[in-house]
Parts: C-alpha cells; structure tokens; sequence
C-alpha cells in the first residue's frame, strides 16, 4: 500500500488515540453507572422492573411507535415479530442474503423458511423492481395469498434489513407487500436514528425489530425490541416473551409455549442511559463520516458510501467501496495489520452450508457487493 493509505490509517489512529481502533465500541459515562448502581441497590435487576418500563416508553416515543417490547437480544425480537404476524412452519420468508445471520436464524426457529434476495448498489438494501420482476415469475395470488408455484409454500413475509443504517426503500417496497398480499416486517437492528422521508424505519411495517448489541449506536449490553402502532400485537408479543404466563397473584398458569426472553431490568437501565445520548451518538457520527469523506478524497479507487436521497442514515458502521483495482483480502490485511480494524460484510447467507438449499432470486448484485465492501471504525467521537 502507498504512502496515502499510511496516512490515512495514522489519521484514524490520532483521531481515536489509539494503537489499536476496534471496529464499534460502546460509549459509557457516568450515567450509565448511576442507573445500574439504582437497579442493583433496589435489587430488581432481572425482567421485571421500573427500567425496563421506561425504556419500552421512551424508546417507543424516539422513534414514533405506539409500543416498544423489549427483549434479550435483536434475533428474539425478530422471531418473535415473524410470529405475532402468524408466519407458520413451512412459510417462505423473503429476506435479504446480504444480510446478519440472524435474520435467516430468526425464520428458520420458527420452522420457516428463508426464500433469498437481492439487493440493490444504492441502498444496499432489497431491490424492491428486480423482486417485483421475480415474484411475477415464481409466485401466484391464491386466494388471497401468495404461493411459491415451484415449491408449492405460501410466502407470507418480506423482511427489509437496513443495511449499516441504511434505509431501504420503503415506499417501494410497502407498496410491493400489498401488491402481493405480504407481511412487512423491518429488520431494523441496525437502523435506530434512522429516517425514510423523515419517518423512523421500523414504522413501515405491521412489526419491526431492533437490536442493542454491545457494538449497536446504543447498546443494553444484549438486548432488542419488537415495536409496532398495533396494540394486540405487542400485548401478544410481550405475553409470549413472557413465558406466556396468565397474570395472577400467585399461580403458575400457562397459556400456550412461550419463550423467556424479556429483557431484564439490569440491562435496560443501561439503555435509558444510553437512549439519553443517542442524538449526539448520530451527530458525531455524521461527522464521522464527513472526516472519512475528507480523508478518502485523495485515494483513488475508493469511495465512502453515503445515504441515498429521501433518506438519513445513523451511520452505524461506516463503509468503503473498493474498485477492481484492490484485493479485498489485501486490504483488510494492510488495515488490520496497521492496528484499523476492519471487516468484510457478511458472507452471504446462501452461501452459508445451512442455507445453500434454500430458494433464491438471482444474486448478483450481492455476490458483486461481497467483493468489495469493507467496513471501517465507526465509534462515535467528540474528536472530529
């Protein structure tokens, strides 16, 4: 690598200072230790407690929800908002192959199937026209339902995942979901503080799912939330994450399988701490951005990949496309081995052994973009 990229990597050192910049980290102050302070001297610290009430309301609030139903982790909420929304074992679930793991583990828990997409260069998100064209081609209108004419299957969902931060289009895509009678469900685990035409994602769809990760633009440690504007979907979500347990002052009765995964009260005192914060997390990294755009200008063969138009995106992790020029290999070994952290996105999911038979669109586009996106430090600073 040239003197340039030796450059760029001593910027992102001294911007951070730091020998060694990790990919995402969580920031912490003194909040944050004075709300679980509260929560371990009170003694309610597991799934019941003032925390995870406030933070289920304020969240719900920020991004323009009736409800907010919190739970462990970001693939509970998903699993659980496919459920509420009656996705059934041997349904298709359209999903993006560019996308987390989870996504696909989410459907496949509930014994459904993922059916992959592709996606487009400009959001990196799922090409609402080309599966459009698709679903013209496999799929048929039965009754008021949409069935794989290959596979015989109903496809009951799309679920949009918005990549980095990155709005899909949304317009589109609602508009492709009651065309064919499907359910919409966001894939928001990375998107909070993000915007479509100046609406929150996560609020185009019947449900959504959001994820608070440790390496999230706010984090509960683990942690996620189901939210919706349909108030008998999220009293079922939350009865499910609730073991399903029938309210009583004292018996153990049970309605049907439920599943434990209300987040606990310890973990959502970090995230009322956190939510506090979460409009200075997104400035800084929208500055985050405009230094990378700055330190990127004089590289040929790089581009930083910005938000689309109608859109405003969190920024959560910053991205690099690489031209034909680079190895992608190479250049994450440089930048790691220049103590950058830096990762290729996800394999694709139909790549992946336990996938590869599942039904799928033509990839292209994906299969292009595994080729040359990097992901570069993303941790918000007040250094920029």
């Amino acid at each position: 690598m040239n003197t340039q990229w030796e450059e760029f990597t001593e910027n992102i050192k001294k911007l951070y200072e730091k020998d060694f910049v990790a990919l995402h980290e969580p920031t912490f102050n003194e909040k944050e230790i004075e709300y679980i302070t509260d929560c371990v001297k009170t003694g309610w610290v597991s799934s019941v407690g003032s925390y995870v009430t406030r933070f289920e309301e304020e969240l719900a609030k920020f991004v323009g929800v009736k409800r907010a139903v919190a739970v462990v982790n970001g693939t509970a909420a998903l699993q659980i908002a496919l459920k509420v929304v009656g996705v059934q074992v041997n349904d298709e679930v359209l999903i993006p192959s560019l996308t987390f793991i989870a996504t696909a583990n989410a459907v496949s828990y509930l014994q459904a199937i993922p059916h992959f997409v592709d996606v487009n260069v400009e959001t990196l998100g799922v090409d609402s026209f080309k599966l459009e064209k698709y679903l013209n081609e496999i799929a048929e209108l039965r009754q008021g339902e949409l069935y794989n004419k290959q596979t015989n299957r109903r496809i009951k969902a799309l679920v949009p995942m918005h990549t980095f931060g990155h709005p899909c289009m949304l317009d589109e895509l609602s508009a492709l979901c009651d065309k064919y009678n499907l359910v919409l469900v966001e894939d928001a685990a990375e998107s909070l503080g993000s915007y479509y035409k100046g609406k929150h994602t996560g609020t185009f769809g019947q449900v959504s799912a959001m994820s608070f990760n440790g390496n999230k633009i706010i984090t509960t440690g683990g942690g996620g939330a189901i939210l919706t504007d349909d108030e008998a979907l999220a009293d079922y979500a939350k009865h499910l994450t609730t073991t399903a347990k029938v309210p009583h002052r004292w018996e153990f009765i049970h309605d049907e399988i439920g599943y434990n995964y209300r987040m606990p009260n310890l973990n959502a005192a970090l995230g009322c701490a956190q939510l506090e914060k979460i409009s200075d997390f997104i400035k800084q990294k929208r500055r985050l951005t405009e230094f990378y755009e700055r330190q990127l200008a004089n590289i040929e063969g790089m581009q930083l990949f910005k938000e689309h138009v109608n859109t405003q995106s969190n920024y959560w992790l910053q991205v690099i496309l690489l031209d034909k020029q680079y190895d992608l290999d190479k250049v994450l070994c440089f930048l790691n081995d220049q103590g950058i952290m830096a990762r290729p996105i996800w394999k694709p999911l139909h790549e992946l052994e336990m996938y590869k038979q599942c039904p799928r669109m033509n990839l292209l586009v994906t299969e292009k973009l595994k080729r040359i996106i990097i992901n570069i430090p993303s941790t918000p600073t007040n250094e920029v």
